[in-house]
């Protein structure tokens, strides 16, 4: 959109943005961006699946430290917690009231019901990252896993578009 708008010569609408942009598109110095295949929308439709289901867990988490908490019950973060709070919420004498329990364990249950959920789209990236050429070469570089390699292969552009490496680090978001 940055580089269309000095070519729109009137009032916004649908008529001057088209013909803004193929004008814009007739600029050799235009930049265009390639399509990606199905195969990497497909991965990339599974990787968001799995970032949603990590951010409901988290949430899920954060409403349960947010009970015991209000309970006077505190608790570190983090998902290694949970195994704690399973103990706190077995125990009898934990202080509770019995419906405030009910819910907490609720809450418990659908968040280990979240993380078989992300457990398995872990896995299966896992699986998927050995496909492609990319993705493979990808982790022979040291500290990138299967699943940095998965989100390079699916969500980056053709590395034919970058000069150099310096310009995909600055496309990743990386600076020197």
């Amino acid at each position: 959109p940055q580089y269309v708008k000095p070519f729109v010569k009137r009032q916004k609408n649908d008529a001057a943005d088209a013909e803004a942009i193929v004008i814009a598109a007739q600029r050799p110095e235009m930049r265009f961006v390639e399509p990606k295949s199905n195969a990497q929308i497909a991965r990339g439709v599974v990787f968001r699946s799995r970032d949603r289901l990590v951010r409901q867990r988290t949430e899920q988490i954060n409403a349960l430290r947010s009970v015991l908490y209000e309970q006077g019950q505190v608790f570190p973060t983090g998902v290694h917690q949970m195994k704690k709070i399973a103990a706190f919420l077995q125990q009898a004498d934990n202080g509770l009231l019995a419906l405030v329990r009910e819910e907490c364990e609720e809450l418990l249950a659908s968040i280990y019901d979240l993380t078989a959920r992300i457990d398995a789209k872990t896995l299966k990236l896992k699986k998927l990252s050995q496909q492609p050429e990319i993705s493979r070469r990808l982790q022979t570089i040291p500290g990138v896993g299967p699943l940095t390699a998965m989100a390079v292969e699916a969500f980056a552009p053709s590395m034919d578009i970058f000069r150099c490496g310096r310009d995909f680090a600055a496309w990743i978001g990386l600076v020197p």
